[in-house]
């Protein structure tokens, strides 16, 4: 892996934006579990992986989950900072994946649909386990919110996330020095 001054330049910006994103726009989406809040923190993160890699994907998920979880998410903590790497890291591998080995926007499309259904079935067990934990309540009380809320929670924000990604992929990738890596 080669990451030029260029790139991690880019991939700095991007980190940036990503935790800027997620200080300015955060909001729940259903009533019954608020703790769930979209972020259009993804975008930024889904670019750099469309970009350069997953594992660029995966360096930038980390990055910025860190940075998040001591900052704008501080009172989430460990908590935060392992749910966002699980979910943003399965959105991003799996859609940069597809769509590096054929970069087509209909590979964009089945890689970002592809990323949003791993995303939202990783983060069942995710919430089955660490929620409880995090929350102090019991298992039974997560698992009644699973289905109801927890993935259609997960599916809407990684859709939406990869939607706008999609939308502005182009635009960016043409101002920004790119490649394999």
């Amino acid at each position: 892996m080669r990451f030029t001054a260029k790139k991690l330049a880019v991939m700095a910006v991007l980190v940036a934006v990503s935790v800027v994103l997620v200080y300015l726009v955060h909001f729940p989406l259903f009533p019954a579990a608020a703790y769930l809040e979209y972020d259009p923190a993804d975008i930024p993160i889904l670019i750099g992986a469309f970009l350069y890699g997953p594992v660029a994907g995966l360096i930038l998920t980390a990055a910025a989950s860190v940075i998040q979880a001591f900052t704008v998410s501080a009172q989430n903590h460990v908590y935060g900072l392992i749910m966002h790497i699980l979910a943003t890291g399965t959105l991003t591998t799996v859609s940069s994946l597809i769509y590096r080995r054929r970069k087509t926007r209909r590979a964009a499309v089945i890689g970002l649909l592809c990323g949003t259904a791993a995303m939202g079935l990783i983060m069942l067990p995710a919430n089955h386990f660490l929620t409880p934990l995090f929350m102090g309540v019991p298992t039974g009380a997560v698992d009644a919110l699973l289905l109801p809320a927890i993935l259609p929670f997960n599916l809407i924000k990684a859709g939406a996330n990869s939607l706008l990604t999609f939308l502005l992929y182009k635009s960016v990738s043409r101002r920004v020095p790119h490649g394999e890596n």
